[in-house]
């Protein structure tokens, strides 16, 4: 869905007004908060309606069900998401480089926590086989994913990584690991793990693994 709502359609098929799609924002906004508190199971149209402090009849105006409005969200997530290959496409020399890999992980883990809730919904969905939130989180994750693989492929071109290294495997694990660290990031809290060390090492990592070499002083943030 474009910010601007031009691809936004009511449930019969209208094009909302501004006010109709400010109302479609609002369920969807408060849907997400739900999300963060509730079992996506256990969320119904009431819920979101009373947090809306509008009707469930215009919910329905918007939104079949609650699922259509999560894969609202979702759709949401996979458009942000796929602009974090911007991120890898930075200057990877040097000290510059180091500073391009931290923000690929402080992008990663910021888009991850600003829909976390979401992130949680689409994950349980697509390991439960549904295709509709699994093409989703593809989407989310092509960009970066693929970025990381034109950069490392780049570096192997230059000699910097051993002919041995494959380019697409090293970029699916990277971005797992990635989305593990931002799944569990306060799983690491818990037991010590400062988020500001959990970046310096995923900063280390990455830069290592997409250019061949080790970090400098740059890598760890006080």
């Amino acid at each position: 869905m474009s910010a601007a709502g031009e691809d936004v359609r009511a449930t019969d098929g209208r094009v909302p007004g501004r006010r109709g799609i400010a109302t479609r924002r609002r369920l969807l906004d408060c849907t997400a908060e739900l999300l963060a508190k509730t079992s996506y199971r256990d969320i119904k149209v009431i819920d979101i309606a009373r947090e809306a402090g509008t009707s469930p009849a215009t919910f329905y105006q918007y939104f079949a069900e609650v699922e259509q409005a999560v894969l609202g969200l979702a759709e949401e997530l996979a458009e942000e998401g796929a602009g974090l290959g911007d991120l890898v496409r930075g200057d990877w020399r040097g000290e510059r480089g180091v500073e391009t890999a931290r923000g690929v992980v402080e992008g990663f883990l910021d888009l991850y926590e600003r829909h976390r809730a979401v992130f949680r919904v689409v994950d349980l969905a697509a390991e439960e086989g549904d295709l509709r939130f699994r093409q989703l989180r593809t989407r989310a994750l092509s960009g970066i994913t693929r970025a990381l693989e034109e950069q490392i492929a780049t570096c192997q071109h230059e000699g910097r990584l051993g002919p041995d290294v494959d380019p697409t495997a090293t970029a699916f694990v990277l971005v797992s690991m990635l989305a593990h660290c931002a799944a569990h990031r306060y799983g690491f809290e818990f037991w010590g793990v400062r988020t500001a060390r959990t970046v310096d090492s995923l900063t280390r990592i990455l830069y290592w693994t997409v250019t061949g070499r080790k970090t400098g002083k740059t890598a760890t943030r006080k």
